[in-house]
């Protein structure tokens, strides 16, 4: 089952039907030339605690429920399908490769790193 969503226009109708305690989820468009190795959508999740005193409108924090939705609609009733939440860890790209991960190295790259260990640990050319 898809569950209910609601557009930018339907924010009175999202503050009306919004239960308290129960989570929403919306979505970030990520710049991914400023983060090119993010996903480009990420969704997040609220949750809606108390009322505001004087409107009655459900609300978060500073997050009322028809500010959410007209800045950051559509807004979901379910997680959307294919996204990951903008709190999970990040998936790993380059490692760590895991303990059955074997290579095999020649003499040439091990005389190589060696030089680059000796470079970079001389406590003569170290900056102070």
């Amino acid at each position: 089952m898809a569950g209910k969503t609601w557009n930018c226009g339907e924010a009175k109708k999202f503050a009306r039907q919004v239960q308290l305690g129960k989570s929403y989820y919306y979505v970030y468009k990520i710049a991914t030339n400023l983060a090119p190795y993010e996903d480009s959508k990420l969704y997040s999740e609220i949750v809606f605690t108390s009322r505001r005193p004087f409107t009655g409108t459900p609300s978060a924090g500073s997050m009322d429920a028809v500010s959410l939705c007209q800045n950051h609609g559509p807004v979901y009733e379910n997680p959307p399908r294919g996204m990951r939440n903008i709190a999970d860890p990040a998936p790993q790209v380059g490692a760590p490769l895991g303990n059955d991960y074997t290579a095999h190295l020649d003499e040439a790259e091990i005389r190589g790193l060696g030089k680059r260990v000796r470079d970079a640990s001389d406590p003569r050319t170290r900056r102070r």
